[in-house]
């Protein structure tokens, strides 16, 4: 499957992606940029290129048409000799705390899903919290309560309380998506969350 049939997929069940098109070309990725609304996101799309951040295959707040074609020649030559499947042009997130809500199927246990600090950082931090599905609105509850970075979600240093419901909505969509579709493993990473919502930012899973 194609990212593009993996988004459709996502959509089919209910999670709010943020608006974007897949694209091959500068052109195409200026006309889809008008159509989406500035400010956006550059994100290379590569079968050989598993962290895009790393090779500058990610760029992001590009306010205008000048911008976007400039950042669009630099991350092609960044990425050069490497196959290249497009360009995901996708409208940029709002600012909030980054989670990654995920999950895989374990061969004893059946499907898990996990909770945990998203972002760059994640394989650094491996601050999560992991429960077998299916799972209820308790059991997210205490999920995000067993998390390092729980004090940032109730709100820490002046800043607003995350959508407490957004989340557990979130994670039990992700719950019955793998279930029901028989996904083996899934990332949705990063989630941005903010006290009215969340963006989910990338996604990527395999059955």
């Amino acid at each position: 499957m194609t990212i593009v049939d993996d988004f459709s997929l996502l959509k089919k069940y209910g999670f709010r992606l943020l608006p974007y098109f897949f694209v091959k070309t500068e052109d195409d990725a200026v006309a889809a940029a008008k159509k989406i609304g500035y400010p956006v996101v550059l994100k290379i799309v590569s079968p050989e290129i598993e962290h895009k951040t790393d090779v500058g295959g990610v760029k992001i707040d590009i306010k205008n048409e000048t911008v976007l074609r400039h950042t669009y020649r630099d991350m092609m030559q960044n990425v050069k000799g490497k196959k290249i499947d497009g360009v995901l042009v996708q409208k940029m997130a709002r600012k909030g705390l980054e989670l990654i809500i995920g999950g895989k199927k374990d061969p004893q246990f059946g499907h898990m899903v996990i909770i945990g600090l998203g972002g760059i950082y994640v394989e650094i931090f491996r601050d999560i919290s992991a429960r077998i599905c299916p799972l209820t609105a308790l059991d997210v509850e205490e999920m995000v309560a067993e998390l390092k970075v729980h004090p940032l979600l109730e709100g820490a240093r002046g800043k607003k309380p995350i959508n407490k419901k957004a989340l557990e909505d979130l994670v039990l969509r992700a719950c019955g998506f793998m279930e029901k579709e028989g996904i083996v493993e899934m990332d949705l990473n990063p989630v941005v969350f903010d006290d009215e919502g969340c963006d989910i930012v990338d996604a990527r899973f395999s059955r």
